[in-house]
C-alpha cells in the first residue's frame, strides 16, 4: 500500500556541506508558507541523527560532502526508510552521469547550482526551487520579506497563437511528449517499448541543462530505436527521437513534408525551459491532425494550454494516469483542461500510442 500523501507545511531537511548553501536553502525554503525546514545537516551522518528523531517529508541532498556521499547515503535511505530526495548539486558537464546515478537510486529530482555564486542562484531561483521540493515531497516513492517570484508567462512569449489555417496534409505522425518530476524513469519505460520503425518522437522532460545530453546517451543504450539530444535543425526520422537540451526551448518545424526540430532561448514559459507548452504548440501549428500528444508525470501545469491546442488542431492526445504518475499534477492539469482524450497506466501507453499511429495511416 502507497504512504499517505502529506499536507503542507511539507516538512524539509537540507543536506549540504556548505554552511552558506544551507542558510540559503533555509531562508528561502521557510518563506513559502508550504515548507518548514525542520533542521540542516552537513554531512548524511548528522542528516541521520536528525531522521532519526522526525522523518521529514523531502529532503534536499549534496552530492560531494564528507563522511559519505549522498548517493551512498540515498540509497541506505531508500533501502530502509524511503524519503523523496531532490539532489542539489554543482556537478555539471562530465560528471551530469553522477546525478543521473542519483536518479536511477531514486532521487526524485535534480537541482544545479553554480560552483560560483551560489547565495545569489539559490535567491534568483526561489520560486523553482521551492516548486521542485513541493512537487518531491508528494511524489510517490517506496511574515519574512517575500522572495521576487518569476512571472508565469505562456507559450505566447515565445510563438503566436494559432491561427487556425488548414494544415497541408501529410501522411508522416509525429509523437510529441511531455514530462517533469518522475520522467526520466517514465520516459525509459515508454521508449524501451518503441520498435525500430516507430514515427518520429520529440521530447521534453524538464531538466537542467548539461544533463539531457548524457540522459538522451543512457537511453540510446537501452532502447531499440535512436535517442540523442536534440540539435537545432535535426531532422525528425523514423525511429528516433529528439530529447530537448535543458534549459532550452526545442520547437517542431517543416519544410514540405519533411519535419525537422529548432532550438533556442528564450523566456521561461509556465516557469520552464524547455516548455512542454512550447514544444506542444509548435506540434499543434506544424503538424495538427498528424501529431499525437502524450502527457506524463510532473507537478504543475506546463503541457495543459499546449496539449489543448493540439487536440483543437485535430490531434491525438493521451495522458499517462493517476495511479502510475508520480506526480500527478501535469497530466491532470491536461485533463482538467479538455486537452486529453483518454488515459492510460505507463505500461499501456506505448502501445496504445502505437495503435494511435497505425490507424492514422
Amino acid at each position: 500500500m502507497c504512504a499517505q500523501i502529506p499536507a503542507p507545511p511539507y516538512k524539509v531537511l537540507v543536506v549540504d556541506d556548505s554552511a552558506v548553501v544551507r542558510q540559503s536553502m533555509q531562508a528561502i525554503l521557510d518563506a513559502d508558507p508550504q515548507l518548514q525546514v525542520i533542521g540542516t545537516a552537513s554531512d548524511p551522518v548528522h542528516a541521520a541523527d536528525i531522521i532519526r528523531k522526525q522523518v521529514p517529508d523531502v529532503i534536499t541532498l549534496d552530492v560531494e560532502m564528507p563522511r559519505m556521499d549522498g548517493i551512498t547515503f540515498l540509497r541506505r535511505l531508500n533501502a530502509q526508510h524511503p524519503v523523496p530526495v531532490v539532489m542539489c548539486s554543482s556537478l555539471v558537464n562530465d560528471q551530469s552521469e553522477t546525478l543521473l546515478q542519483a536518479l536511477d537510486a531514486g532521487a526524485v529530482d535534480i537541482v544545479c547550482k553554480p560552483q560560483l555564486g551560489v547565495r545569489e542562484f539559490l535567491q534568483d531561483s526561489c520560486t523553482m526551487l521551492c516548486d521542485t521540493v513541493k512537487a518531491a515531497a508528494v511524489a510517490k516513492v517506496g511574515a519574512r520579506r517575500r522572495s521576487r517570484v518569476t512571472q508565469k508567462l505562456s507559450a505566447d512569449a515565445v510563438l503566436p497563437p494559432p491561427n487556425h489555417k488548414s494544415m497541408a496534409r501529410t501522411t508522416e505522425t509525429v509523437i510529441a511528449i511531455g514530462a517533469s518530476t518522475g520522467g526520466t524513469e517514465a520516459l525509459r519505460n515508454f521508449l524501451e517499448q518503441l520498435p525500430p520503425d516507430c514515427p518520429p518522437v520529440i521530447i521534453v522532460q524538464h531538466m537542467p541543462g548539461g544533463f539531457t545530453k548524457a540522459f538522451a546517451e543512457r537511453l540510446n543504450g537501452s532502447c531499440r530505436i535512436t535517442v540523442k539530444e536534440a540539435e537545432n535543425g535535426d531532422s525528425m526520422l523514423t525511429g528516433h527521437a529528439l530529447i530537448a537540451p535543458g534549459s532550452l526551448h526545442t520547437l517542431l518545424t517543416r519544410s514540405g513534408a519533411n519535419y525537422a526540430v529548432e532550438v533556442r532561448d528564450g523566456p521561461l514559459v509556465s516557469r520552464h525551459r524547455p516548455s512542454v507548452d512550447v514544444l506542444f504548440r509548435s506540434v499543434a501549428q506544424t503538424a495538427g491532425k498528424n501529431a499525437i500528444g502524450v502527457i506524463m508525470t510532473g507537478m504543475g501545469d506546463d503541457g495543459a494550454k499546449g496539449m489543448l491546442e493540439m487536440r483543437q488542431a485535430g490531434a491525438r492526445t493521451l495522458g499517462q494516469d493517476e495511479a502510475t504518475c508520480i506526480v500527478y499534477g501535469m497530466p491532470r492539469e491536461a485533463m482538467k483542461a479538455g486537452a486529453v482524450e483518454k488515459e492510460y497506466p505507463l505500461e499501456r501507453l506505448p502501445q496504445a500510442v502505437l495503435t494511435l499511429a497505425k490507424n492514422r495511416n
